[in-house]
């Protein structure tokens, strides 16, 4: 549960780290899901102040950019790849794959909490894809086979 004095007390301890930087806001919110976990709708109006913008504003920002979250990740975040190298390679059936063997969508956690599905658009291993990553780790030539591995290892 997040206490909610002190999430904004951290956020503006960010907020003064950042003052008098140029272009501030996708600093402000990288440090703030680092910090939390994610981007608390609570603490939008605090960085819209601090920055003169509206709350829309940065909720626009922060709904825009994928690698923003506005909920708690799972313990685990296993990422797919979306790009064109990887569809040509088979990445929609994985996906649709790991999906359903989660029983979530793109950006939703499963009900236990472990697993996070987020889409993700170049990870760089096109000659190796479908690409994934989980927490972090790069994995390549991804199938349902090897989805239902990376599951069941942060689920073990």
């Amino acid at each position: 549960m997040l206490d909610i004095a002190a999430a904004t007390d951290r956020v503006e301890e960010i907020l003064a780290a950042h003052q008098g930087l140029e272009g501030p806001l996708l600093p402000i919110l990288h440090a703030v899901q680092a910090e939390l976990g994610y981007v608390p709708q609570l603490v939008l109006p605090q960085i819209a102040k601090a920055l003169n913008l509206s709350k829309a504003e940065v909720h626009g920002v922060v709904s825009f950019y994928h690698d923003f979250r506005e909920a708690p990740a799972g313990r685990h975040v296993l990422k797919l790849c979306r790009a064109e190298a990887c569809q040509a390679m088979g990445a929609d059936r994985v996906a649709a794959h790991a999906q359903s063997t989660l029983g979530v969508d793109w950006h939703e956690t499963t009900k236990d909490a472990a697993v996070t599905l987020e889409p993700v658009f170049c990870l760089g291993l096109c000659a190796c894809g479908p690409a994934a990553m989980i927490d972090g780790r790069l994995v390549g030539r991804c199938d349902e086979a090897r989805v239902d591995a990376l599951i069941a290892g942060v689920r073990a």
